[in-house]
């Protein structure tokens, strides 16, 4: 049975009973009795490597009481924040996307695919993903060095 805890200075985790449970997000766990959690945390990270992946996405600025500090770019990490409840997902991402890209079909890449590395990695299943898309940047251009 999966049930959502909290733990001691985290947030919710997805917390799964002993593998073989009816519903079991993580049945093929052969680490033997006992209970897995996945903090909100661990899957921010896979999904940010994951937006990460896709063609024509970039990162986003660092903000300060709101004030952008730098630039979206796409040298820079999409800012993503995951809500774990029971064995569901909701992600929030925010994220730049590369200029002409059609941004609708950049997005749904970023949602098919995040939701496909979380479920793979986690076990877990993915509800939502809400994407704000904040700039459009330039591709970037291959340096040339002068020899």
């Amino acid at each position: 049975m999966s049930t959502g805890t909290m733990g001691v200075g985290a947030g919710p985790v997805a917390a799964v009973g002993p593998p073989g449970d009816a519903g079991d997000p993580l049945a093929d766990d052969a680490g033997g009795p006992g209970r897995t959690t996945i903090d909100d945390s661990v899957v921010e990270k896979i999904a940010a490597r994951a937006v990460g992946e896709v063609d024509e996405v970039g990162g986003v600025a660092s903000r300060v009481l709101g004030i952008q500090i730098g630039s979206d770019a796409p040298d820079r990490s999409p800012e993503v924040h995951a809500r774990v409840d029971g064995s569901i997902v909701t992600l929030d991402v925010t994220l730049s996307v590369t200029y002409p890209a059609p941004v609708g079909q950049v997005t749904r890449h970023v949602r098919e695919h995040v939701a496909d590395r979380i479920r793979t990695l986690t076990g877990l299943s993915t509800r939502q993903v809400d994407i704000s898309v904040t700039a459009l940047h330039h591709p970037q251009v291959a340096r040339r060095e002068l020899a």
